[in-house]
């Protein structure tokens, strides 16, 4: 399945693009971000927790820091000379209280 085309970019979360053909591998490209939290989200979140419901605030601050870290590899996978990613995969990881890192990362190539 294709996460999507960025200005003519394509990233794939599978090893290959249907209809194109892979004709170079340039490597392993990341992205990332590293983002705290909002005291005001906090005590929204707290109050979420006792009745229910979506945690807004923290779904937007997370697209956000998706957005953002697709953004820095794609970035890297341009500067290489790839016009696609493939095996595109996200991971988070908590860095201290309060503060944690998106990071994306795939393989850059050049596909026709």
């Amino acid at each position: 399945m294709a996460l999507g085309a960025v200005s003519g970019f394509t990233i794939s979360n599978t090893e290959s693009i249907p209809g194109r053909r892979i004709v170079e591998f340039y490597g392993v490209v990341t992205g990332n971000t590293v983002r705290a939290k909002h005291i005001g989200r906090d005590i929204m979140a707290g109050l979420k927790n006792v009745v229910g419901g979506e945690l807004k605030g923290y779904t937007e601050l997370l697209q956000d820091s998706r957005e953002e870290a697709t953004e820095r590899m794609i970035l890297q996978a341009q500067s290489m000379g790839a016009n696609a990613v493939v095996n595109v995969r996200f991971a988070t990881s908590s860095i201290s209280q309060g503060a944690a890192e998106l990071f994306a990362y795939g393989t850059a190539v050049r596909v026709e």
